[in-house]
């Protein structure tokens, strides 16, 4: 523990799920943890109220992703409670709840906006404030890499976009000593995915089956692999996409 102690992190959907995981786990650390949210202020307080019953710092930014200028006001929220930045995760995101014959232009653009244009303007921006040798962890997925979705194809092509990304950011920053990686979940238990895998036992089965562990993951996993790689152990890691799928594709 304490391997970001005096570090500031920026977690992007930091309220619930995997964001919040992340977010405790970067305070347990000693970070102190900006977690943003895109609405629900409940969660975000809840967040912040974790982490620091576990002895962390965090505070609350909220920003809708996906709008123009979002990531300008992002950055102006979180100037006004933090000089500097240590540890960029993008994790927000969201998926398509149509299939490729059922999607529209418009939610193919949201998808995109949120998935794939917010974390690139949020790195140029916050690029200066980004102090060398620090960390940028975007969260993809493992159907980037295996179609085991067909519905979720406008969410793969986003995240695919975002490991693209992920190479050639760690390119431009990688002469200051920052390292640009990408950790992709498998099927999570969170609240995302209970209608369909938590009210299902047979849904749960297969998920579980996937996993060379049989088991289903948990935001916890996901979030030890992030703070790994925003530690100094992480170091000579960069533009690299981490399997963080419990060997859903071995």
């Amino acid at each position: 523990m304490g391997t970001l102690t005096g570090k500031t992190a920026l977690v992007t959907g930091g309220s619930r799920g995997i964001g919040r995981a992340i977010a405790e786990r970067l305070g347990r650390e000693g970070a102190r943890v900006a977690v943003h949210y895109g609405s629900d202020a409940g969660a975000a307080a809840r967040t912040v109220a974790a982490v620091e019953e576990a002895g962390g710092s965090a505070f609350a930014l909220r920003q809708e992703l996906g709008v123009p200028g979002d990531a300008e006001a992002l950055w102006r929220a979180f100037d006004a409670h933090a000089e500097g930045l240590d540890v960029l995760v993008n994790n927000a995101g969201i998926g398509a709840a149509n299939s490729f014959a059922g999607i529209g232009e418009e939610e193919y653009d949201r998808i995109f906006a949120v998935n794939t244009k917010a974390p690139f303007f949020l790195a140029q921006s916050g690029a200066d404030r980004l102090r060398d040798g620090g960390r940028v962890v975007n969260v993809s997925t493992g159907l980037s890499r295996a179609a085991m979705m067909p519905d979720a194809i406008a969410y793969a092509m986003s995240k695919s976009a975002l490991d693209v990304f992920t190479r050639y950011l760690s390119k431009v920053l990688g002469p200051r000593g920052i390292t640009v990686n990408a950790v992709a979940p498998g099927i999570v238990d969170t609240d995302v995915n209970a209608d369909w895998l938590r009210d299902d036992a047979e849904a749960w089965a297969g998920a579980a089956a996937m996993s060379a562990l049989g088991r289903v993951g948990t935001p916890e996993d996901i979030a030890d692999v992030v703070a790994f790689l925003a530690s100094d152990d992480g170091r000579w890691v960069t533009g690299q996409w981490i399997d963080a799928t419990g060997g859903s594709l071995a």
